[in-house]
Order: C-alpha cells, then structure tokens, then sequence
C-alpha cells in the first residue's frame, strides 16, 4: 500500500480570537490580519517537511489550491510543487488538485509539463472543480463548473498527448497548438480526480477510467461513493481494482488514544470551528440552489447515509470537546498499533491501494508536524507500506 502526506499549509497563526457573534471568521478576512512574515517562515517549515517526508521513504505529497482564506495558503499548488521539485529525490508529487473551472486550461497544461519535467516524471495531476468560495473569488457562475470543468479537462490532456492540436469550445479554442516543453510522462502524468460525492463527478471518472479519492464524512457514504463507481467502470467494460482508489484519513501518533486526543483536539476543533468553512457554503441544499449540483447528484445514497451527504456547516462550527473524543474512538489517533489497525481496516473494506494522510490539521505548531512526520514514519508506515490490499470487495458486486 502506497501512503501519501497531504498538506493544506494552513496560516499557521491561530485566528479564532477575530470571529464573529456567529461563529464564523468574516468573510472576506482582511489581508490586515496577514502577517507576510508569518507566511514566509509557514512555507519555509512545510518545505522543511517536505524534504523530511522524502528522506523518510514516504510514498508521495499531496499540496491543494484554495484562495483568500487561512484555510490554505496554497493559491498555486503548482508554484508548492515546483519548490518541493527541487527539494526532494523520489516521492510522487500529487497536486490535488488545480481547480479546472478557474483558470486557463493551456497555461494549466504548460505549468504541468514543466513540472514533469523538473522532477523527472514524479507529477500526479488531480483536478478537481473547487468548492462554491472559490468561485466567488474568481468571478465564474457556479452553475457552469461543470461545463468549464470537462472543457479544460479535454484542453489539458490533448495538449499532452497531441503533436499539434486546435479546439473550439464553449470558453475557449486554439487554433494548431504544440505545447513546449512536452511532459517527461508520456503521454501524459496520471490523472486523479478527489470527489466529495456527485454522481456526475464520479461517473465522469469512471468514463475515463481515472482514479478516485472520495472524500465522504464517513465510512458509509465513502462506500456508497465507492460502488457506484465501480459499477459506472463495469458499464464501461473495467474492473474495480485497488489502484483505483485512494482515501483519505487524519492521523495522529501517540502512546494512547487519550494521549492523542489530548494533543491533537486543539487543532482538530480550531480546523472545524473555524477554518473549515470560512466563506464558503457546505450545505447540498445551497450548493443545488446555485446550479453547483444536480438534483440528481446524491440518488445513489444509501438512506442511512443522506444525513452525512447533506454536510451542514453547523455540524462544523458547532463541534466540541465532547464530539472529538467520539469521533476519535473510530478514528486513526492512537498508539502505532491502533493506528496501522485502524488505517488497513480502512484500506481493506474501500478497497483501496492509496492511503492520503494528513496529519497537521488547524495550524498544528511546525515542531509538532515534524514529530508526526518522523514518529509516523518510525512506527506505522513501514506496516502500512508491506500492506497489500489485493482487491477491491466492491468489484464483484458490480
């Protein structure tokens, strides 16, 4: 099993002090509330943990694009990627992902190439659509993400693949286009696609046979991301197999459970109280009301999983003390035991051969970080990395 560190490089300055009598910071947060200083020395540190994450025999990075938030300071996952290029030897870079719908497909597929080459061939390309804030930022109508999204996908793609190429589309057309540089993949770097969920999402994946990471809440309705995407390959003549998925998980090592949840909940309740949905709209309902999904886009879940599909922010930002010591007792933060039991028990049931770990949720102090990252790496990744997970157990069902 492959095990993946994703990093959403938060400010790493707590900000809860500046929220509003309704919970939330405002939006948007002045950039007076952004120290330059702070920022610099946050990207020095996660270059810093980088470089560890390679020496240490890690399988890959994952780095991910969102804007004008402390949520994340990656507003170019590229320009992440091309430093941690230059800064490691052997781990797969994955950019999960650039947001398709927001920018300019062409330059998407020049940046991307020049990024595979600079590290050799060591780039994994997600795309993904972005969540509604980003939107607002650049000025797109959330009900064409999709159209935008599938029309740069094709852009991107034939851009690697084609000698020459001319395209005329909705929002943008070329006219005999040979990119420079070419990727050092050939014909292009593998495409993974994160979903949180839409059938339409998951069933454009399948067409295309390319990867997943569902991103579900939980456990049920991670699955019930997972056959339907199964089933959407057998229509196409595929079989579901490990390599297809990859989730998800927040981790933390410690000498128990308690010891974790000591340590980590600090962070964990800032990232939900306060990071997780600042100016941005969770709830499906909302999201369905301005055209970003469809009515038909949760049908397929299992009705003891259509709460947890709904994703209320008040779930989020009303978290406390006493919801992270539940939520704890089925999560990965434990003892190495625990945490490699509760990691492959994961990987078995979805059936998936990637594990992406984050373990720096909510401005985690940098000294902090870099002890997961060792400790993990000490105690849990080499079990984690002699598992194999040899099927998929929702293949035979589809």
């Amino acid at each position: 099993m492959k095990v993946f560190v994703f990093d959403l490089l938060p400010y790493s300055t707590n900000l809860s002090h500046l929220k509003q009598a309704d919970g939330e910071l405002p939006y948007p947060l002045s950039a007076e509330f952004c120290d330059p200083k702070v920022v610099a020395q946050t990207y020095a540190e996660h270059l810093d943990a980088f470089e560890e994450i390679d020496r240490l025999g890690y399988d890959g990075i994952a780095f991910n694009e969102h804007h004008t938030s402390p949520y994340g300071l990656m507003n170019s996952p590229n320009l992440i990627a091309s430093a941690a290029a230059q800064r490691t030897k052997n781990v797969k870079l994955l950019i999960y992902a650039n947001l398709l719908p927001l920018h300019h497909p062409l330059r998407l597929a020049e940046e991307l190439a020049m990024l595979d080459c600079m590290s050799n061939g060591r780039i994994i390309s997600g795309f993904a659509r972005g969540i509604p804030r980003e939107y607002q930022v650049h000025n797109i109508p959330l009900s064409e993400s999709r159209e935008r999204f599938e029309e740069a996908y094709e852009i991107v793609t034939r851009a690697w693949r084609e000698d020459n190429f001319s395209f005329s589309g909705k929002f943008h057309a070329y006219d005999n286009i040979s990119i420079w540089p070419r990727p050092y993949q050939q014909p292009g770097p593998p495409v993974w696609i994160p979903v949180t969920g839409s059938r339409e999402s998951i069933e454009w994946a399948a067409a295309r046979d390319i990867p997943i990471t569902p991103g579900a809440s939980t456990e049920g309705l991670r699955h019930d991301a997972i056959g339907l995407y199964a089933k959407s390959l057998a229509q196409h003549g595929r079989r579901l197999t490990p390599d297809h998925i990859s989730i998800p998980a927040n981790a933390f090592v410690a000498d128990s459970k308690a010891q974790a949840i000591s340590q980590n909940a600090p962070y964990w309740l800032y990232f939900n109280q306060t990071l997780f949905s600042h100016g941005n709209f969770t709830e499906n309902s909302k999201q369905l009301g301005s055209g970003y999904v469809s009515e038909r886009a949760n049908d397929y879940v299992r009705e003891e999983n259509v709460k947890a599909s709904e994703r209320a922010r008040a779930e989020y930002r009303g978290m406390t003390m006493a919801d992270v010591e539940r939520q704890a007792q089925n999560m990965p933060w434990g003892s190495p035991d625990e945490v490699i039991a509760k990691l492959t028990g994961a990987a078995d049931r979805a059936g998936a051969g990637t594990i992406i770990v984050s373990m720096n949720r909510g401005a985690m102090p940098h000294a902090m970080f870099m002890e997961q990252i060792r400790r993990f790496a000490r105690d849990v990744l080499p079990a984690l990395q002699a598992h194999e997970v040899k099927a998929s157990p929702f293949a035979q069902a589809a």
